[in-house]
């Protein structure tokens, strides 16, 4: 049986005023939309806007992660120094910058008025959850604050001896390798796998042996990785339902729960472990929080400090730790941003060596000297202040190859520059590492390998801005001092064992810029074992 409602004079009258109101309430809100946008074009319209495709797309399929469209940035940059304006689409405008004089304000803001851009980043969610890349706030303050400890210089020093061994298991195959002479070897898929073992032990105390076997949690660390760049170059998939609904959707999620399933129950287990430990706490009687953790750890467990330990034992002013999610999270956070970065860097780093074997050997020699003498071949922590040479060449190959190409923001507020024009709230900033890099204004032909830029001489009164391979300001990467120390071990492990060159039967490598900087067929070397040297 259908019911009719008679709304009756006063309820039409009602409806009518109701709708009317909502309509008015829209119109109002559109104007006052079109109107800010239009505001935002005006101060936008001070940055110089290179030539597009047309007034629809704008620029809209002139940026890629390919050999050509880093070439393009050069073009850019040579051209449009500081900075210049790029439209995505008729109403997604795109700062691309380039210099110190624009960066410098938005590498400097709080994380409160310049936080990641949600759209660049949001595909690892996922996967990170609410860690240190992720987070932004207040929660991104407290946990920033919490971690500190983690990457001080006592804990990195502590980490030295992983380095080394994880190194020497790389070399031993690489030894194997060339037992009969010369070998072309891919070497950045090695360099991966050594970073991910000695972050495996640096953050879980956990031996994988994932160099000389498969492992399940690795295997699905370099998965989700490819995973995400894939999803960012398919605009189909953007949508959460329907990459849930894919093929790669389904393996993004199994591989999602191998790695926080893995670190849950490390987490997990290492909570119950220390609440087996009493209740003291381990600070009471230091003055040093790391001293008092250490001799507690170390007590009680009979091994060295490690990530996860320091984030169970972190508490804020009020007393209050991180929970496991937390923690979790961190973990995620560090293994992925601490693996390829760091490995990408060593990779570049020895192909600009083996393409200048002056350099090369003059690190050689350096090393030789420190190592001179002595019954080990291992680097100490104490070695790495005394191998400036070869910190030289490390900081140039970071500069002409940076593992990330650009960083992204977008302000919560108007950004004033030096020059009188205004960032406007809510536009993406696209903070190109790259262009900054091979800026010529900053570095003179910056295509030119020369690690001299980086002599003490030659640092002086250059702006820091213009050298950012880690970022900068509050939002730097946390973990660079544990980086750099890596890097330099396992450059002068190598370096005192094998000799590197380009294959002349090969082409230049392609760079491909994705979550890091990769080359598109991988990066071939020629390695020789040098006489008296052991692999």
């Amino acid at each position: 049986m259908a019911v009719t409602v008679a709304l009756g004079p006063l309820g039409a009258v009602a409806l009518g005023t109701l709708l009317l109101s909502l309509l008015l309430r829209w119109l109002w809100d559109a104007v006052v939309a079109v109107a800010r946008f239009r505001a935002t074009c005006r101060q936008l319209n001070r940055f110089p806007l290179p030539p597009w495709r047309n007034w629809l797309l704008g620029h809209t399929g002139m940026a890629g992660s390919t050999e050509q469209d880093l070439q393009a940035v050069d073009a850019l940059v040579a051209r449009y120094s500081p900075g210049c304006l790029w439209w995505g689409l008729p109403w997604l405008p795109v700062l691309r910058l380039f210099h110190p004089s624009t960066l410098r304000p938005l590498l400097s803001a709080s994380a409160f008025v310049a936080p990641k851009d949600e759209f660049s980043y949001g595909f690892l969610k996922p996967w990170l959850g609410e860690g240190l890349l992720l987070s932004g706030g207040h929660r991104w303050v407290r946990h920033r604050r919490l971690l500190n400890p983690a990457f001080h210089g006592d804990v990195v020093r502590g980490y030295t001896g992983i380095f080394n061994q994880s190194t020497h298991v790389l070399l031993a195959k690489w030894g194997a390798a060339t037992a009969e002479g010369p070998v072309g070897l891919e070497v950045l898929q090695p360099l991966s796998l050594l970073t991910l073992d000695t972050l495996q032990k640096c953050i879980f105390s956990h031996e994988s042996h994932c160099q000389e076997k498969p492992s399940e949690y690795i295997q699905a660390i370099l998965e989700l990785s490819s995973l995400v760049v894939r999803r960012q170059l398919r605009p189909l998939l953007h949508p959460p339902w329907l990459y849930r609904l894919s093929a790669d959707g389904r393996r993004f999620a199994r591989a999602c729960a191998t790695v926080h399933g893995f670190t849950a129950r490390v987490v997990q287990r290492r909570r119950r472990a220390l609440a087996g430990l009493g209740h003291q706490d381990p600070l009471e009687g230091h003055q040093d929080p790391l001293e008092g953790h250490q001799d507690l750890l170390e007590g009680h467990r009979g091994r060295s400090l490690d990530f996860i330990d320091l984030l169970l034992l972190a508490k804020d002013e009020d007393g209050n730790t991180l929970s496991d999610e937390d923690i979790a999270a961190e973990a995620d956070t560090f293994m992925f941003e601490g693996h390829d970065t760091t490995a990408s860097g060593l990779a570049w780093l020895f192909y600009n060596l083996a393409g200048h074997p002056e350099y090369q050997e003059r690190c050689r020699q350096e090393v030789r000297e420190l190592l001179a003498g002595r019954d080990t071949e291992d680097i100490e922590w104490e070695d790495l202040s005394r191998l400036p040479f070869t910190t030289m060449c490390i900081k140039e190959s970071l500069r002409l190859h940076p593992p990330v190409t650009a960083v992204s923001r977008r302000c919560t507020q108007d950004v004033a520059l030096r020059d009188g024009r205004v960032i406007p709230k809510g536009v993406m900033c696209l903070m190109s590492i790259y262009g900054t890099h091979h800026n010529p204004e900053l570095w003179p032909d910056p295509e030119v390998y020369n690690p001299l830029r980086f002599s003490p001489e030659n640092t002086k009164g250059r702006s820091p801005g213009s050298f950012i391979p880690f970022s900068a300001g509050p939002r730097n990467c946390i973990g660079q001092s544990f980086a750099m120390a890596k890097m330099k071990v396992v450059t002068a492990l190598t370096l005192s064992r094998f000799s590197l060159r380009r294959d002349p039967a090969r082409p230049p490598p392609r760079r491909k810029p994705e979550l890091i900087l990769r080359a598109e067929d991988g990066l071939w070397l020629l390695l020789e074992p040098l006489p008296g040297g052991t692999a």
